[in-house]
């Protein structure tokens, strides 16, 4: 039997590197929580979000585009991108070289919508962080500052296995959501949503 011999400290790095995964993703899913309550008040859907999240990020797209992205039929896009418009979150707008081809992009209102979302996150983190001493900080600033280097190198290392066809996301959080739309709930500010838990 042949026996495979470990380097010395690898199994130390993989065990913390799974702690701090494992502490990061306790973080992250506050966060994530916290914003989702958010947007239940609201009545807008996880999808909506995300809809509007790869507008922001990516600007204005054509419908096939948007199908492609959330990996929805056309008709079933069609209807979340009817829904939103209803709400006033997107527009449609053709192009004027082309008028065959119809854009979507969020409207101010839209976008004020994200804002709000990401408004609790800040609030939230900006007071967390005033829990934690000067030291507590400083070493938070550099570990943080070493992830975003490490993250970097890998996604640009292999970038057809990370990013989807809509591209890299510029540094913005655009993490993929859920895209099975439900119907409004009309959940109360006490409810606990989890993600796509919110109405179309």
């Amino acid at each position: 039997m042949r026996t495979t011999i470990t380097p010395d400290g690898v199994d130390d790095r993989v065990r913390a590197a799974e702690e701090a995964i494992a502490g990061l993703g306790r973080a992250v899913s506050t966060l994530r929580c916290a914003g989702s309550q958010r947007l239940v008040r609201r009545g807008i859907s996880m999808t909506h979000f995300h809809v509007l999240t790869l507008l922001r990020h990516h600007g204005e797209q054509p419908m096939g585009r948007l199908a492609e992205i959330l990996d929805a039929s056309m008709s079933s896009a069609t209807g979340i991108i009817d829904r939103m418009e209803e709400r006033g979150l997107v527009e449609r707008v053709r192009v004027p070289d082309d008028r065959r081809v119809v854009l979507v992009r969020p409207t101010d209102a839209g976008l004020s919508m994200i804002d709000d979302a990401e408004l609790v996150k800040s609030e939230a983190m900006r007071a967390a962080f005033m829990r934690l001493s000067v030291a507590e900080l400083e070493r938070l600033a550099l570990a943080t500052t070493d992830l975003g280097r490490a993250l970097e190198e890998e996604l640009a290392s292999s970038p057809e296995r990370y990013f989807a066809a809509a591209g890299p996301c510029n540094h913005a959080q655009s993490a993929a959501q859920p895209t099975t739309e439900r119907r409004p709930a009309h959940a109360t500010g006490t409810a606990s949503p989890t993600p796509g838990s919110a109405g179309a």
